[in-house]
């Protein structure tokens, strides 16, 4: 596996704990359905972290992970949000 590779797959398992936490410090209902839509959520927000790459290619693991772990909790934070005021937009 290489570099880059390992790098995505840890952006991707970073992000998918930051939506499991998120939902153990939550009072709201554990069901399989919002689980599994935490954890991709988070995986998938966190990955946008990749994006710096394209920018700033010799980045730090370290720092790469930082800001990866930040997109992770504010970008599905706000993605959830925006879901969740528009939902009635689109019939759910």
């Amino acid at each position: 596996m290489q570099e880059h590779e390992k790098t995505l797959l840890t952006l991707i398992v970073i992000g998918g704990l930051i939506g499991m936490s998120k939902l153990l410090v939550s009072t709201e209902k554990l069901t399989f359905r919002v689980i599994v839509g935490r954890t991709i959520l988070g995986s998938a927000s966190s990955l946008i972290a990749g994006l710096v790459l394209l920018q700033i290619p010799d980045i730090s693991p370290l720092a790469l992970l930082g800001i990866g772990s930040a997109l992770g909790i504010l970008g599905s934070t706000f993605i959830e949000e925006y879901l969740k005021k528009n939902s009635k937009k689109w019939g759910g």
